[in-house]
């Protein structure tokens, strides 16, 4: 549990309450926040980092405890701080609570001009922030996402991965794992997907670390906020926010074709322009790495297809067909620790999978990962039945977690 004396805010708690008394009362809803933003930059900087302090500690805290997300401000959060730890989210009552325009102003805070002026003008804003943390002596990043909550401001925080876990330590077959090699195949997309929370940013992080021990590629990282930095080591490695360093997804995949990359690492597929750029930058010979929200293999390549215009579905198809290499669907799972733990499906596209997308019967490709293992292949429902044997997880877990209810009872039940 956090102790109260850990963070005492008397000076924070002043500095937030004199501006809020600056607000015209007549100011209601949305004009308040819009106040606050085109005035927080009006704080003496003594009083900025102040406030910048305060959720600095906060977050140490929130490593220290080893939880994933901090929810600050908005309607909801009726004045808590809020935090995920382990798959839990819940109110931290120990912590210091906050009206909703002293979070506004909290969040604001962290912003610059350009920044503050986005978020009122679009009501949402996607950025990275960062601070040293002085425990271990490194910089700590987190992925954050500003809102509107009824009106009112509101945060997340998504703590970045401190260290890459190995590719290696995610248990996919070797066959898996020479299928995203670049060394092995120069050229080819590799989908990986899941829900929001479900690792696929770790997943990606690993892929991209492993290829930096020893291929001497050129990787472009075009991300929405980058987050986890890797050091160029035997791969020189370039990150690209969109936002900051460039303007959209499908203008930093264009762009990267002038740049001479080996490996495109697209941080997520979210429209048709970024899906048409990702297959025609992997047809023109590159290895490409993207991820979507969808919760199986079938399900990605149903989606691709789906998203562009009825006329073009079979063209894009056939391509899809071409370049796809693999898909990962992952999931984080509650393990029987109170932690949580990776399952996945993965598909590799052998000639029998591509001839049925081709034909557009996804339906078959089930079975084809479930007859797939000697391939590298594995299905959500088998592999969420190896943690269950394992031990790790509950048989309730594997159940509640599988993506085919009929067929987990069928792998699960005594022969």
């Amino acid at each position: 549990m956090f102790e109260t004396n850990v963070l005492t805010i008397s000076d924070e708690k002043r500095i937030l309450e004199e501006f809020i008394s600056k607000i015209p009362v007549s100011y209601m809803g949305p004009d308040r926040v819009k106040y606050i933003a085109e005035n927080s930059g009006s704080l003496e900087e003594q009083d900025n980092l102040k406030l910048r302090d305060f959720i600095d500690r906060t977050l140490t805290l929130m490593i220290e405890t080893e939880a994933s997300d901090i929810e600050i401000g908005g309607h909801g959060n009726e004045e808590y701080i809020w935090m995920r730890t382990h798959g839990v989210k819940e109110r931290i009552k120990d912590l210091p609570q906050f009206t909703e325009d002293e979070s506004a102003l909290i969040i604001l805070n962290l912003l610059n001009e350009n920044q503050r002026q986005y978020l009122i003008s679009n009501r949402n804003l996607d950025f990275s922030y960062s601070y040293y943390y002085e425990k271990r002596k490194i910089k700590v990043r987190f992925r954050a996402d500003a809102y509107f909550d009824l009106d009112s401001l509101a945060l997340n925080m998504r703590l970045i991965n401190l260290t890459v876990r190995s590719l290696d330590s995610l248990g996919f077959h070797p066959l898996a794992i020479r299928s995203f090699s670049h060394n092995y195949i120069k050229f080819g997309l590799t989908l990986i997907t899941g829900i929001t929370g479900s690792g696929k940013s770790t997943t990606l992080d690993s892929i991209i670390d492993y290829h930096n021990r020893f291929d001497p590629a050129h990787v472009i990282i075009i991300s929405a906020p980058i987050e986890y930095v890797h050091s160029s080591n035997v791969c020189l490695i370039k990150h690209r926010e969109v936002g900051r360093d460039v303007l959209s997804f499908k203008d930093g995949i264009v762009q990267s074709l002038r740049q001479d990359p080996d490996i495109i690492v697209v941080g997520e597929m979210r429209d048709v322009d970024t899906i048409m750029a990702a297959l025609e930058v992997t047809d023109t010979g590159h290895k490409v790495f993207s991820t979507l929200h969808t919760s199986s293999a079938t399900e990605s390549l149903d989606r691709i297809i789906a998203e562009v215009d009825p006329t073009e579905q079979e063209r894009v198809r056939n391509r899809l067909a071409d370049v796809l290499i693999s898909v990962i669907s992952q999931k984080l799972v509650p393990s029987l620790d109170g932690r949580r733990v990776m399952a996945k499906e993965v598909l590799i596209v052998t000639p029998s999978v591509k001839a049925a997308i081709k034909n557009n019967n996804t339906s078959e490709i089930y079975m084809m990962i479930n007859q797939g293992g000697p391939q590298g292949m594995v299905t959500m429902e088998q592999d969420l039945k190896r943690l269950y044997i394992q031990k790790l997880i509950s048989l309730e877990t594997a159940i509640t977690y599988a993506n085919n209810k009929t067929r987990i009872h069928q792998i699960l039940s005594p022969s």
